[in-house]
């Protein structure tokens, strides 16, 4: 069987067999993949920890017909280690996990933007210098601006006029000027519709100065537009303190 190395994150993992385990990965090179792992489950298995959710790790695989095999796995940087010690972390990372998995959805192709805003953000998450829901706010819009779902702020979505505008609908791409309002349009603050520019744009000053209320307005919103774009929202979401 012909064998490829990938740097990859763990996604998630179920159980096979006894003593295997089904891992799917987000490597950088091939995509979303999922592969085998043998043995894994078993006290003596050489690299068991090294392939749980969260950790960013070194892959040696081998392709096969329907799954690859797992064959080395070497730890490049544990997420999971710093960011199982932390509820709110933990659960706000597992979210980061899911949407990475919804939005990549066919298998060895290469999506390197996605893996490399996951890793960063995971990175983020774990330093601790930016709050949880405000990393996984701008990791969601940025990952969704990376699909090809970029919401706007800046100006009107339907006519064009520039400006910071009153209304915000998920199904229009973003905010909407007085003259193409949609019935049902949310009504945020202007601070609000500052925060969610920022969050996209990583203006983390911008956000650190932010009034709490516009911040957790700003949190529904992100989640009422993922949700329209994946059509169903996220199971993980239900645990994440918000």
């Amino acid at each position: 069987m012909p064998l490829y190395r990938d740097e990859a994150i763990v996604l998630r993992t179920h159980k096979l067999g006894e003593a295997d385990r089904i891992i799917t990965l987000l490597t950088r090179q091939h995509g979303r993949v999922r592969a085998v792992a043998k043995g894994v489950r078993r006290t003596t298995s050489r690299f068991g920890s090294r392939l749980e959710p969260f950790m960013h790790v070194d892959l040696q695989l081998a392709e096969g017909r329907n799954l690859d095999t797992i064959t080395q796995a070497e730890t490049l940087d544990p997420f999971h280690a710093r960011l199982g010690l932390d509820y709110e972390r933990y659960t706000a990372g597992t979210a980061m996990l899911e949407t990475a998995e919804r939005l990549v959805t066919e298998e060895k192709e290469p999506s390197v933007q996605h893996f490399l805003l996951l890793v960063g953000g995971l990175r983020a998450m774990a330093a601790e210098e930016q709050a949880a829901s405000q990393v996984l706010d701008s990791y969601l819009l940025r990952s969704l601006a990376v699909s090809g779902y970029a919401p706007s702020f800046d100006h009107c979505t339907s006519c064009g006029l520039e400006g910071t505008h009153r209304y915000f609908n998920p199904s229009a791409g973003g905010v909407l000027c007085t003259t193409c309002r949609i019935p049902g349009s949310a009504t945020p603050a202007h601070e609000t519709i500052r925060v969610l520019s920022a969050l996209l744009t990583g203006d983390w000053a911008c956000v650190r100065a932010a009034d709490p209320r516009h911040l957790r307005e700003a949190s529904t919103l992100v989640a009422a537009y993922l949700s329209w774009h994946l059509e169903r929202g996220l199971r993980s979401m239900a645990y994440v303190e918000r």
